[in-house]
């Protein structure tokens, strides 16, 4: 059972793993250093307890009752907060009212996510940990295998990437890749079809590459790319499809994460499985 302590000192040091956690590179330093990442509100720390171990809760009076269960589970600290002293603390109003730090493990390896999948998500570089959470909210909710990241991509266990994927970051399997030159011919050798989404005016429409799935199911895996850039002349190289969105009104392109969900949906098993 959790420890229960009232904590009415901003500085108080066992509030240390709360700290500024609106300074994005600061914490992201800390949390990997430290093997530690921060889920914020009742239902990502639900979804979160299933997976890992927690380290301690920061909560307001309120939330205690909802996530009676988990603290019940488990030997940890709970820090009873104020809202005010909870913004201090953190640097932002925490409108869900409860933050806790668990403890990092190994999840997934890259073949534990590509063993037996039909469908994934390959992520180059994206640095907004926004859009990786929204990227894996729609890989999960729209039947999709996995997610791969590219080295150098955004953490998907940062505060902000957990709680846009609304918890689905800790039921869909993901990992990074090892290298972002050679990352993609694993892929290719386990008989995935490569097949890349970018704006370019030579690339098949979606939706005829959704009919040709149709006629000719089998396992593809979709390149997404950086935001602004789009994917890399190498990975758009290696690709054996080039796909696109078409656009309206003078448009270019959409962003990223949204890109992405339309894809999902579109070459998703629904889709491409119907009629």
């Amino acid at each position: 059972m959790a420890r229960f302590f009232d904590v009415d000192d901003v500085t108080d040091p066992r509030l240390k793993d709360y700290v500024g956690l609106r300074e994005a590179s600061l914490r992201r330093s800390l949390e990997a250093e430290q093997g530690m990442f921060i889920a914020e509100g009742d239902k990502v720390i639900l979804r979160a307890a299933e997976a890992f171990e927690a380290r301690s809760f920061m909560i307001t009076p309120r939330w205690v009752p909802g996530l009676q269960g988990v603290l019940d589970a488990c030997d940890a600290p709970c820090y009873i907060v104020s809202e005010a002293l909870a913004e201090a603390v953190t640097g932002f109003h925490v409108h869900r009212g409860a933050l806790a730090c668990f403890q990092r493990k190994a999840t997934w390896t890259c073949e534990q996510v590509i063993e037996g999948a039909g469908r994934l998500v390959v992520a180059e570089d994206i640095v907004d940990h926004t859009n990786v959470g929204a990227i894996i909210r729609s890989a999960a909710g729209l039947g999709w295998d996995g997610l791969l990241l590219a080295p150098h991509a955004a953490d998907p266990l940062y505060r902000r990437s957990i709680k846009t994927s609304m918890g689905a970051v800790f039921a869909l399997p993901w990992a990074r890749l090892d290298s972002w030159a050679h990352g993609l011919d694993d892929l290719r050798d386990r008989g995935f079809t490569v097949i890349a989404l970018s704006p370019r005016s030579d690339a098949l429409p979606l939706a005829d590459l959704a009919q040709s799935l149709r006629l000719n199911p089998r396992p593809i895996a979709l390149l997404v790319g950086t935001e602004g850039a789009g994917l890399s002349e190498h990975w758009l190289g290696q690709a054996d499809i080039v796909a696109r969105i078409p656009m309206s009104a003078d448009v270019d392109s959409l962003n990223v994460a949204a890109a992405t969900a339309i894809a999902c949906y579109a070459l998703g098993p629904a889709a491409v499985t119907s009629s």
